[in-house]
């Protein structure tokens, strides 16, 4: 049998078969041993081959197989460095939430997440949430982050998950397509996914008040269909992003408008940090590309963890 994964608690998987029912399955024993070194070698929005099976008058499946995957969303195991987690598979788009502030999401953050998107090809939406909460200096802050990627060529809308603001482009976005929300914990993930279908009836928690962080309410990656013919993955809050397997060379190319630059760049190669006659560091002087790419550019390049204190006015 064939289904999707709809859910992933890290030992058992619910899947839909093409036909609508759903099962629950755990993996093979020696399937976590070919050569997988992720942490979940099996993700929600996995296609995979199951066999059923019964015991005690009770039927569950044993995956033995998983189909080739369209794209997924990776980052390294915070707790095993040197293996990855798969966060989602054969997704057609990402929203990441962003929030200024309770809690505060960091350009590093968004520039590591969108970079991995690029590598693997996903459309990736940036939602400013909380815009109802903000006072008028920290509305500017989000129409300076707006600006900024909206220049580069990705599409930002302010919403607000509580008073609906926007909610309608959200789900028009939506429609026939496999959706993933991402962001930090605290920043509106479960909220919004109420306001979007409330018939859900996600858990939602308050901000920690004393650490301004947001507590995990979504604990496993889960899918959900809604009733304007969509498909949602929602998943539990990111900490941090650390991007895998990236050569040095090819670390630019995932920042679009750093690709633009690099037939400019005197050498083919160029990692625009210390070469003669550099296209980008020339755009950077010009002020035509955001410091705050460049410096998140560098970060990763150098292979160093998120900077969670870095501000995004921080031009030192």
């Amino acid at each position: 049998m064939t289904g999707i994964v709809y859910k992933s608690t890290g030992s058992w998987y619910t899947i839909k078969t093409l036909n609508g029912k759903f099962y629950e399955c755990r993996i093979k024993g020696k399937f976590r041993l070919k050569g997988i070194k992720s942490t979940n070698p099996i993700a929600v929005g996995d296609y995979v081959d199951f066999e059923l099976e019964t015991k005690n008058n009770n039927v569950t499946g044993i995956i033995h197989n998983i189909r080739e995957r369209k794209n997924y969303i990776v980052r390294k195991s915070v707790k095993l460095s040197k293996q990855t987690h798969i966060i989602a598979a054969n997704i057609d788009q990402v929203f990441l939430l962003i929030t200024i502030n309770n809690p505060q999401t960091f350009t590093s953050f968004i520039d590591r997440f969108l970079v991995t998107a690029e590598a693997y090809s996903i459309k990736t939406v940036l939602l400013f949430n909380k815009v109802d909460a903000y006072d008028e200096n920290t509305l500017l802050e989000v129409k300076y982050l707006a600006a900024l990627y909206r220049k580069i060529g990705y599409k930002c809308i302010d919403i607000s998950a509580k008073t609906g603001k926007n909610i309608d482009k959200v789900k028009q976005l939506m429609k026939d397509k496999v959706s993933m929300f991402a962001g930090h914990s605290g920043v509106g993930k479960s909220t919004l996914i109420n306001a979007i279908e409330p018939n859900l009836d996600l858990k939602t928690k308050e901000i920690s008040s004393q650490h301004s962080q947001g507590q995990h309410t979504t604990t496993f990656a889960e899918m959900f269909e809604l009733n304007f013919g969509a498909n949602i993955i929602d998943t539990p809050g990111i900490k941090g992003f650390g991007v895998v397997d990236m050569d040095k060379e090819e670390v630019g190319d995932y920042f679009p408008e750093f690709f633009k630059l690099k037939q400019d760049c005197k050498f083919y190669n160029c990692l625009h940090v210390k070469e003669p006659k550099c296209a980008l560091k020339k755009a950077l002087e010009n002020d035509d590309i955001a410091y705050s790419r460049y410096k998140s550019y560098l970060q990763i390049l150098e292979g160093e963890d998120e900077h969670y204190r870095t501000d995004i006015w921080d031009n030192e």
